[in-house]
């Protein structure tokens, strides 16, 4: 490049065409852009804020548009952070545009807007007069509202009767367009209780206002002089009349300092630093080894449940944080972060940084400016923080690292996990990795060297693992010949702990009342019009649900196949397990906690506060009770149904499973009161569920592994689903089929199987099919679903027409 600047930029744009667009630069901004900066781009009618990815002099072959403005003064995006990017991009054969948009959460910095103009087509059927299409006198209505300004769908809905039909019509002739705007949001906008508020040292010249100012402003100044630091601007409301306006006022005037509020956890976890066993403080010194080196390393700290591995998480942060390094903290679930949050502020103070998908948008892009300007030197987040902008990273810590929110469930379909590890490897940082229940791919990759293994074989404080009971419920229906899903031993088990004051815990992982309504006249099964599932009862909402697509409708009083009356409702879910523990303990206080029950990131906590405090003596729930909560009064945990994934038709259904009742069991006796667990099933001769009983992962790896091996799943080989969806079967089959000839011969080193229905085969209004690609090598895989790709957009396929998902978690 010669010394002159710059003159067009190369924008990656969050769209699903895989490729950079070249713009031209005005002369302003010539000197400002940068590379990893965000621009406002022209993108067809929309304008999209897009990531620059290359500066140069060369002129494309077509003109080329401008950009229409700069985001950033600086790069969001540094060097290692843009390489991250392009790894995501080819590993996970996603857009890189998709990629960049996920990694900085900025949406809650700006908003999109969304209006319609009138196009010089329109202007002239306006002149003409002539309009014949049906509708004259709405139809030049809103060309002649349009002419006069742009205007958003709602403003025209309000005025036009009859534009929802109207719209369409007229951007399929040519005669309006629609266009995108990102409008950066006024950060003094957000709600009182999140605004701390700042007079300046030294103060502002009053001056600068260039006008007197209003009494209210006046007051507040005059307030915030004699009680310096930092104010609630909710306080100061309940103190000052108009002082909110005022504030904000001031702060546009730049009279005072207004910032959003940081978030602090509330009610979880002692700051006191523990001593460590042997065990930990072997894997500290490992951790703190690798630490000092300055080198890439994953280590696999793989530790029972209450073996103390967050204090080894604490204790190493501490280590990285005195070596003038920063980490990052992944979990897995919403639920999990205000726990994990707790211990962290209470150790670390403010200098510790929360994101996750809970917060509202601007929240999270207070939190991520945090990190970026470096006053957070910790980092706790859910799956998506792994893009955090850290400077110096030093230590990443993925806990429950096997848990499987870890992987994005839409484009870019990335592992959480798998993001952390390369990542620190660009940082030359050390990754710890925690489970009771590792991956199979994690506890394979310690086995084979690339990760070092490191064991917390005990519980804290010598502490005894629970005693694990099975109950059989075929034998239980046969001495009782009683349906209800509670055994007898289940419901004396929880009447004795009851009587002594301790707390109980009882895993059912199904939601709603009734998990399905048939007819018992013609069988009718009541399914969801658009998915082939059938609908769900809630009773708290009194309608029939869908959990895939949301679709709600009324609860039949007769079938609607056939009008019989006779509508059975079949299958327990969490509303009705909670029916019965009334039913059976109607003295004991029940908290259900579910995705029905806990909304927004206050309800988790509200739910484990109360009962962490006693406030509960049961608590029923969802998986998301299963993992990460450390309450030392549970000395029962009951699993109602241990098998209910065991016939789900995914290779890893007896990893889950295994999985999902370590985990829960760890929940009881992690005080001084030894634990109990109760597990009821239908196969009490399962592996998964006899190993599971025993806290025996070396024996599940070991059976899991000979089936993996034999079948060439994951970790022996590498995975890819191919998923192809249309509104029309014929046609989903038919993309499904092409994929097939593509493939056919397979490539070198791959197996393709299918296509086949998707085990759901229809999911909000698509049919599904799908194929599998093996491969013995990542090349390998990488060249098959290169190609799958290429021919989607050879052929024109629609872009939410083909999925591609490496690495996949979920079969369904």
């Amino acid at each position: 490049m010669s010394g002159n600047l710059p003159v067009y930029c190369d924008v990656s744009l969050p769209v699903p065409l895989d490729r950079p667009f070249t713009y031209a630069m005005p002369q302003t901004l010539r000197h400002r852009v940068k590379v990893g900066c965000r621009v406002i781009a022209p993108f067809a009618r929309r304008k999209l804020i897009g990531v620059v990815v290359g500066l140069h002099e060369t002129a494309p072959v077509t003109e080329a548009r401008e950009v229409l403005s700069l985001v950033d003064e600086e790069p969001v995006f540094d060097g290692r952070m843009l390489a991250l990017a392009r790894w995501i991009s080819e590993y996970y054969c996603a857009p890189l545009g998709e990629v960049l948009r996920g990694m900085a959460p900025l949406a809650g910095e700006s908003r999109r807007s969304v209006v319609y103009t009138v196009t010089e087509d329109g202007r002239d059927l306006i002149r003409q007069s002539v309009l014949g299409l049906g509708e004259e006198d709405a139809t030049g209505q809103l060309l002649r509202l349009l002419d006069e300004r742009p205007h958003s769908e709602t403003a025209i809905k309000q005025r036009v009767p009859g534009a929802s039909a109207l719209l369409p019509k007229l951007l399929k002739k040519g005669f309006i367009q629609r266009e995108e705007f990102q409008i950066e949001r006024d950060p003094l906008r957000l709600a009182s209780e999140r605004l701390l508020v700042e007079t300046l040292d030294p103060p502002a010249p009053l001056e600068a206002a260039g006008r007197k100012l209003p009494k209210a402003e006046r007051e507040l100044l005059s307030f915030l002089a004699l009680h310096p630091g930092e104010h609630a601007l909710n306080d100061l409301e309940a103190l000052l009349r108009n002082a909110s306006s005022a504030a904000r006022s001031l702060g546009r005037k730049q009279l005072l300092r207004i910032r959003p509020r940081p978030t602090i956890p509330t009610g979880f976890g002692a700051g006191a630093r523990h001593e460590l066993n042997a065990y930990q403080a072997e894997a500290l010194a490992a951790i703190t080894g690798a630490l000092e080196a300055g080198a890439f390393q994953t280590f696999l700290l793989q530790g029972v449940t209450g073996s103390g591995k967050t204090e080894v998480y604490l204790q190493a942060i501490e280590a990285a944080l005195a070596m003038g390094k920063s980490a990052l903290l992944l979990v897995p679930e919403i639920a999990l972060t205000p726990a994990v949050a707790g211990h962290f502020y209470h150790r670390f103070g403010e200098n510790v940084a929360i994101l996750h998908s809970a917060f509202h948008d601007a929240e999270r892009a207070n939190q991520w400016r945090r990190v970026q300007s470096g006053d957070a030197g910790v980092v706790v987040a859910t799956r998506s923080g792994v893009f955090a902008p850290i400077r110096n990273l030093g230590l990443v810590v993925v806990d429950e690292e096997h848990d499987h929110s870890y992987k994005q469930d839409e484009t870019p379909r990335y592992h959480g996990r798998d993001v952390a590890v390369y990542r620190a490897s660009l940082e030359k940082a050390v990754v710890v990795l925690g489970s009771a229940t590792p991956s199979l791919e994690s506890r394979f990759n310690a086995e084979t060297g690339r990760y070092k293994h490191l064991l917390l074989p005990d519980r804290v404080n010598n502490r005894p693992m629970p005693e694990v009971e099975i109950i059989d419920m075929r034998d239980e229906f046969l001495a009782t010949r009683n349906r209800e899903p509670f055994s007898r031993r289940m419901v004396e088990a929880v009447t004795e702990r009851l009587e002594r004051g301790e707390q109980v815990m009882v895993l059912h992982n199904r939601r709603g009342f009734s998990t399905q309504v048939v007819c018992r006249a013609c069988g009718y099964a009541v399914g969801c019009p658009h998915c082939a599932v059938t609908l769900t009862f809630h009773r708290r909402h009194k309608r029939m649900l869908c959990h895939y697509c949301g679709h709600a409708e009324a609860v039949p009083d007769h079938c609607p196949a056939c009008a019989s009356e006779h509508v059975h409702f079949l299958g327990s879910g969490s509303e009705k397990i909670e029916d019965y523990l009334h039913q059976y303990f109607p003295a004991a206080r029940v908290a259900r906690m579910d995705r029905d029950t806990v909304s927004g990131k206050r309800g988790y906590e509200t739910i484990l506060q109360g009962f962490r405090e006693g406030a509960f003596d049961i608590l029923l729930g969802t998986q998301m009770i299963a993992k990460g909560h450390d309450i030392p009064n549970v000395t029962l945990v009951c699993v109602v149904t241990a098998d209910a994934a065991l016939s789900l038709p995914d290779f890893r259904a007896a990893e889950r499973t295994f999985q999902l009742l370590t985990q829960v069991a760890g929940r009881a006796g992690r005080g001084q009161i030894p634990g109990k667990v109760l597990i009821q099933t239908l196969h009490p001769d399962h592996y998964a569920v006899t190993l599971a009983a025993s806290q025996d992962y070396e024996g599940f790896y070991a059976a899991e592994m000979t089936y993996r091996k034999n079948l060439r799943y994951p970790p022996y080989a590498y995975l890819a689903n191919v998923l192809l969806r249309h509104e029309s079967q014929e046609e989903a089959m038919r993309m499904a089929t092409e994929v097939k000839w593509l493939l056919d011969p397979p490539p070198e080193q791959t197996r393709v199987v299918g296509p086949a229905e998707a085990p759901v085969p229809k999911l909000k209004k698509e049919f599904r099919f799908q194929l599998l690609v093996k491969a013995a090598s990542r090349p390998a895989l990488r060249k098959a679903i290169v190609r799958i790709r290429e021919h989607g957009v050879e052929k024109k396929w629609k872009a939410t027409s083909l999925v591609l998902d490496v690495d996949p978690l979920n079969l369904m």
